[in-house]
């Protein structure tokens, strides 16, 4: 008997995903728990579990978009191969020896069985146009793990004999310098939402961004001083981020305006600071929250921050962690930008974007000096939010981040 194993539903605004790769292969042995595919939404990618042990019968192909409740595969009744129950008598466990031995003595003459990729490595070594019998996998048996595949490399061609012409041969003709190759990828569900959200908000806000400079020296002689002490109690390092957070959750306590949004014909203020923080994941640009940022204390947003950042690289976050923020943080400056126009997260009516540290001159009480500066841009709603407004916040934020103990004594 098979059982069908379908899309479930992972959200109330979302009607379909799409297969992003199979993690198990038609024909496989599956566990009853174990992960055998991933889908990826407009929002996030996910996990599909097995219902049942049994045999993997695929249906849906990787790239396939998928309604809600469409069947993906199915499992159907059957054993684990011989060869994978575990032995739990002694005998087997003793005829395991000399295969084990045999094993390692393959490895150390360097043999592997070649070409045998897992799903998620093979689609990777497609990609990067590399022969998986050229690779050595670390998994069981030489299996080339999707590990192995994001660290191959493709080995440059041979050079070609020149061969001389002969002697009536007529003249060759030019060739034309520099490869003129393209290639189409189909867009992603998260790319295609992440392009149709920000068409949209440049359509339908009236967007204005504010500028303004920090001196950063003051943070950076306080990180300075304490961020070994800091990590040692903590357990986490004392980055630039959460002052940032700390001062913005400050300010939007002053000007609740840059907190709130538009609802229809209301304007919803929020007594609360969510905070959206951008960041750059494999699959696009996700906006992980991080809830109540406004009770936090600077290691509670550190750890929040690295928690969430981690989740992205591994697109583990979940849709609830993605939505519902009511003010976004980017930092561009990681990537080496001096300055930009950041783009806001709707339905929110303000972004904060910080941009690279650059040693500039700037005046100090009457004299010339060199300090570490950094642009900062609040990009707003023009229909919520004041130009009154938005230049004192960003003000509030300035002095905040130059007088860091404001931020503790909250003053």
């Amino acid at each position: 008997m098979s059982l069908e194993i379908k899309v479930p539903t992972v959200g109330e605004s979302i009607t379909e995903v799409t297969l992003a790769q199979w993690l198990k292969q038609d024909g496989d042995f599956v566990e009853m728990d174990e992960n055998i595919a991933e889908l990826e939404s407009d929002k996030a990618t996910f996990e599909l579990p097995a219902e049942k042990a049994g045999i993997l019968r695929i249906i849906a192909q990787e790239g396939d978009t998928l309604e809600i409740g469409a069947v993906v595969c199915t499992i159907e009744d059957g054993d684990a191969p011989a060869g994978e129950k575990k032995a739990d008598a002694p005998a087997a466990a003793e005829s395991a020896a000399p295969a084990a031995k045999a094993e390692e003595a393959s490895e150390d003459t360097d043999s592997y069985a070649a070409g045998t990729a897992s799903p998620a490595a093979a689609k990777i070594l497609r990609e990067k146009g590399i022969d998986s019998s050229t690779i050595k996998g670390t998994g069981k048996d030489g299996r080339i793990t999707k590990e192995d595949a994001g660290k191959a490399q493709a080995k440059p061609a041979a050079p070609k004999a020149e061969a001389k012409p002969a002697a009536a041969a007529p003249a060759a003709t030019p060739i034309v310098a520099g490869a003129r190759n393209e290639r189409r990828e189909k867009m992603s569900s998260l790319r295609k939402t992440i392009a149709k959200r920000l068409v949209s908000v440049k359509n339908e806000t009236a967007m204005l961004t504010t500028f303004n400079e920090v001196n950063m020296q003051p943070i950076m002689d306080l990180r300075a001083k304490y961020k070994d002490v800091f990590k040692e109690k903590h357990g986490v390092g004392l980055g630039f981020m959460s002052f940032f957070t700390k001062a913005v959750t400050t300010a939007l306590k002053e000007w609740p305006a840059v907190n709130a949004r538009i609802e229809e014909n209301e304007i919803v203020y929020s007594d609360f600071a969510d905070i959206s923080i951008a960041v750059s994941a494999p699959k696009g640009l996700v906006v992980p929250v991080i809830r109540n940022a406004e009770s936090l204390s600077l290691q509670g947003i550190e750890k929040e921050i690295i928690n969430l950042a981690t989740k992205a690289r591994d697109n583990k976050l979940t849709i609830d962690e993605m939505t519902g923020g009511t003010f976004t943080i980017t930092n561009g400056g990681v990537f080496g930008s001096m300055m930009s126009t950041p783009i806001i997260n709707a339905p929110q009516s303000a972004i904060l974007g910080m941009h690279n540290i650059v040693q500039r001159p700037v005046a100090e009480n009457g004299q010339v000096v060199i300090r570490p500066m950094m642009y900062i841009a609040l990009s707003y709603d023009h229909r919520i939010i004041d130009g009154r407004e938005s230049v004192s916040f960003l003000v509030r934020v300035k002095q905040l981040l130059e007088d860091p103990a404001r931020l503790l004594l909250e003053v």
